[in-house]
């Protein structure tokens, strides 16, 4: 980019470098929905503001398996949730399936939603199968190691 300039994240932002601390939550979870009490929150991250533009509606939920690879998304990655987004089609959602937490992709044809994984390699299935789902919150983005992290041995 002929004449671009280059800036410092720091004066791109109203408020600097303001962090705040974002719940991490923790792998056990209630039938139904959880809730952001202190009994499901296993640890915390400190997260520039810019990136949570509405803290009190987000958390942060560890990725287990591969069901949404294709979307980029792997084991171990760190997917910060916003309750106050409304989904829509291709949206990354987490969903309360029968009373489970997942991420899944919501599509949405016509006046009917389904919810699918980004792995060719699995099914997709339609909402009103499933005895209960609800959509929990939208994925604004993931965050991913690419080292071994002390104390995890991968």
């Amino acid at each position: 980019m002929i004449g671009a300039e280059l800036r410092r994240i720091e004066e791109l932002l109203p408020d600097g470098a303001a962090t705040l601390r974002v719940p991490v939550m923790g792998p056990s979870l209630c039938a139904g929905f959880p809730s952001p009490a202190d009994d499901f929150v296993e640890n915390a991250l400190e997260l520039p503001r810019w990136l949570v533009p509405n803290p009190p509606a987000t958390f942060l939920w560890r990725i287990a398996g591969d069901s949404m690879r294709d979307a980029g998304i792997f084991d171990g990655d760190l997917a910060c949730v916003d309750r106050s987004l409304k989904p829509g089609h291709g949206s990354v959602v987490v969903a309360a399936v029968d009373g489970e937490m997942s991420i899944k992709r919501m599509v949405v044809e016509g006046n009917r939603a389904r919810l699918a994984f980004d792995n060719a390699d699995l099914p997709v299935y339609a909402l009103e199968e499933l005895a209960e789902a609800a959509i929990w919150g939208v994925v604004r983005f993931t965050i991913r190691w690419h080292g071994v992290r002390s104390g995890q041995g991968r």
